[in-house]
C-alpha cells in the first residue's frame, strides 16, 4: 500500500531505487511525512487565500472608512467587505454602539449619545473582536511550525533506523562490502530527503505568513484605537458635570410642563 501511494512521486531513478530498498520502518516514516506534507500544503493553500482576501478587502474597507465622518456610516449603508478583519471588528463595534444608542441613550441637543460606561462596553467588544480576528488569522499555523520543526527529525529517525538495520544485516552475513552497504544506506537516506522536502516549503510559507499576519494584526490594533477614538468624539457624552446637571434639570422641567398640559 505504501509503495503504491508513494512510488509515483518518486519517479526519479535514484529516489525510486532508494525507496524500494528502504526498510518497512523507513517506508512507514516516509508515509507519516507524506501525510504531514498533505496537511501542510492544505494549510499553505488555505492561508494564502485567506491572507490574500484579508489584504484585498482590507484595503477596500480602509478606503471606504477614510471617506466617511460618521463611525456608523458604513453599517447604515449596508456595505460589505467579506474577508477583511478590520471590517469584522468594525461591525462588532458598530453593532454594540447601535445597541447602546437605542437601549441606553443619553439625550442631548444635537442627538443621542452614549454614556462613558456604555463606551467602555463598546471598547471591550472591539478588544474581543480584535482577539478573535487574530486567532482566525493564526489558525492552522501550528501545522506549518510542526512541519518545519518536526519534518527533518522524523526523517532523521527513519534514516538512523535504516542505517541501524543495514549494519545489523551486514553483521549477520559477515560482509562489509560497498555493494552490500549501498542499498541499505540509500534506502535509509531517503527518509531524511523526504523530511527536508516537507520542511523546506513549510519554512518559507511559515515565515511569509507570520510576517503578513503580524502586519495585519498591527494594522488591526491601530484601526481599533482610531475607531474607538472617533466613536468617543462623535457619540460619547463628554460634557462637564455642570452641563449634564443643567441638561437633566431642563429635561425634568420639560417633562413637568408636559404633564401639566396633559392634566389640564
Amino acid at each position: 500500500m505504501i509503495h503504491l501511494c508513494l512510488t509515483p512521486m518518486l519517479a526519479d531513478g535514484a529516489l525510486q531505487f532508494a525507496f524500494q530498498k528502504a526498510t518497512t520502518e523507513g517506508k512507514i516514516t516516509i508515509l507519516v511525512l507524506f501525510f504531514l506534507s498533505m496537511f501542510s500544503w492544505t494549510i499553505i493553500i488555505t492561508k494564502f487565500r485567506q491572507l490574500h482576501l484579508a489584504r484585498k478587502w482590507g484595503r477596500r474597507f480602509f478606503d471606504a472608512y477614510a471617506a466617511t465622518r460618521d463611525p456608523l456610516d458604513i453599517q447604515r449603508k449596508g456595505d460589505k467587505f467579506p474577508g477583511a478583519p478590520a471590517y469584522q471588528l468594525y461591525i462588532r463595534g458598530a453593532d454594540e454602539l447601535d445597541y447602546h444608542l437605542k437601549k441606553n441613550p443619553v439625550v442631548v441637543n444635537d442627538g443621542p449619545r452614549i454614556s462613558t460606561a456604555s463606551f467602555e462596553a463598546v471598547k471591550v467588544a472591539l478588544e474581543e473582536a480584535a482577539g478573535a480576528s487574530a486567532m482566525s488569522l493564526e489558525k492552522g499555523m501550528i501545522v506549518l511550525s510542526t512541519a518545519v520543526a518536526g519534518g527533518p527529525f522524523i526523517g532523521l529517525l527513519g534514516t538512523v533506523w535504516g542505517v541501524m538495520e543495514t549494519f545489523a544485516g551486514i553483521a549477520r552475513v559477515n560482509s562489509a562490502s560497498l555493494t552490500a552497504m549501498a542499498p541499505g544506506v540509500a534506502g535509509a537516506l531517503i527518509a531524511t530527503v523526504t523530511g527536508l522536502l516537507v520542511a523546506i516549503p513549510a519554512m518559507f510559507a511559515y515565515n511569509f505568513m507570520v510576517t503578513t499576519i503580524r502586519g495585519i494584526t498591527q494594522e488591526l490594533d491601530g484601526f481599533a484605537t482610531r475607531y474607538a477614538t472617533q466613536i468617543e468624539h462623535v457619540y460619547v457624552d463628554n460634557r462637564d458635570l455642570e452641563d449634564k446637571i443643567a441638561g437633566a434639570i431642563q429635561r425634568a422641567e420639560q417633562n413637568r410642563k408636559s404633564r401639566e398640559l396633559v392634566a389640564s
